[in-house]
């Protein structure tokens, strides 16, 4: 089976990000499947041009042939360069596919939906099947933002979410959350393929001990995030936290990543005076593992909006894999399954003197923040290993072709 997906911001394990689709893509090519992968020069992480990569335009990684087609710059520059550089990856994508022979299936991942839209458009093209897949509910989250507010825009990005859900021959989401969404807008069933994590990624060589040598953390409670610095991040909010925090020499808090709003947030940490704030730049995830290592509890934060309660975001699983408490500052079906499976605290969203108070409660409590990261261990074996997830995927794709 020869599996093309279309995706712009696509990161294989040698870069920083979520690296859910080459670890899909792993499995499948230990399996003996074939996987082809369109994206993009521009890293999605930092809206730059990648010059090694761009004097590449073909390589393989890992056994996945990747293309890389022309993408127009200014995706973090404001919203109408990001439009047009997910138009241009749409056209190019389009243009590149026709140098991919023999698929079997066209699969497109949304957001953003144009370039599910390029999917669609090659599977038809090449009267291929089309895997819809579903990481987050666009338009809505966008307009939720206030990203989205051109009433025209909304209109047009509606219309195209309903007509890929129409003409997918197969939807999956990586969220429980999004299924009842789909199923009013289309009347299809969404299959679930949920976020999860590889636990072999995430054994430690040296425990955390060179990083929290390295950056002067021995003796001290470490809370860390891992990801993009963007404004549904709410990383503003983590920082009122460390300034209530800031009596208690225990306590550092530790931001690792990039993104939109990274420089606007070391700005505010200088004029609070925020010494228990350490910004680390993005990690590979092939050596996040003596990263995280150096935690004693994980956190995941987003913005108090509703549309967020229906998410599975990936650093969740990534801690519970490492053996790390998390303290989830994230309503809905992820606060469902960190209370369910007892991996982590729930804190409300938005709420500073609560993740203080949930930072307090770990830093107080050794033996909570050991029993916790155990049953994340057990939890990612059981039930949320990237193997057994691509398992599950190998079926779906298998049963589309019948």
């Amino acid at each position: 089976m020869h599996i093309l997906l279309i995706h712009q911001a696509f990161v294989t394990v040698k870069e920083a990000g979520g690296t859910r689709h080459a670890e899909l893509a792993h499995w499948l090519i230990q399996k003996g499947h074939q996987v082809t992968v369109i994206t993009s020069p521009v890293s999605y992480l930092t809206g730059e041009n990648q010059p090694d990569i761009q004097k590449k335009p073909i390589d393989r990684i890992d056994g996945i042939d990747v293309y890389y087609c022309y993408t127009s710059g200014g995706l973090h520059k404001g919203f109408f360069p990001r439009v047009m550089s997910f138009f241009s990856f749409m056209f190019s994508s389009i243009k590149t596919a026709k140098k991919v022979q023999n698929i079997d299936i066209v699969w497109g991942t949304s957001p953003n939906l144009f370039q599910a839209f390029a999917a669609w458009v090659i599977a038809k093209q090449q009267k291929k099947k089309f895997l819809l897949e579903i990481r987050d509910l666009w338009p809505d989250f966008a307009v939720g933002m206030g990203v989205l507010k051109n009433r025209f825009l909304i209109q047009a990005s509606l219309w195209l979410e309903k007509f890929l859900y129409a003409h997918a021959d197969r939807i999956i989401v990586n969220s429980p959350g999004f299924i009842p969404h789909i199923q009013k807008i289309s009347g299809k069933t969404a299959l679930l393929v949920p976020n999860g994590a590889d636990p072999d990624l995430f054994v430690s060589t040296d425990g955390g001990f060179s990083f929290r040598r390295e950056h002067q953390l021995e003796e001290k409670f470490v809370v860390m995030y891992t990801g993009a610095h963007g404004p549904a991040n709410d990383l503003f909010t983590v920082l009122k936290a460390a300034e209530l925090l800031r009596g208690d020499d225990r306590i550092r808090i530790v931001l690792v990543g990039s993104g939109k709003e990274k420089d606007l947030l070391i700005k505010r940490k200088e004029e609070k005076g925020l010494n228990n704030v350490l910004f680390v730049p993005p990690v590979p995830k092939e050596k996040i593992a003596d990263v995280i290592a150096a935690a004693d509890a994980g956190l995941a934060v987003l913005k108090a909006i509703p549309l967020f309660t229906t998410t599975y975001p990936n650093k969740v699983f990534d801690f519970m894999a490492a053996g790390k408490p998390v303290l989830c500052q994230i309503d809905g079906v992820i606060r469902d399954l960190v209370e369910q499976y007892d991996v982590g605290l729930f804190v409300t969203p938005g709420d500073p003197q609560a993740l203080k108070e949930a930072i307090l409660l770990l830093a107080d409590s050794p033996e909570d923040c050991k029993r916790m990261g155990q049953n994340g261990i057990r939890t990612i074996r059981e039930h949320f290993s990237r193997k057994k997830i691509a398992e599950d995927f190998e079926r779906i794709l298998s049963d589309l072709l019948i």
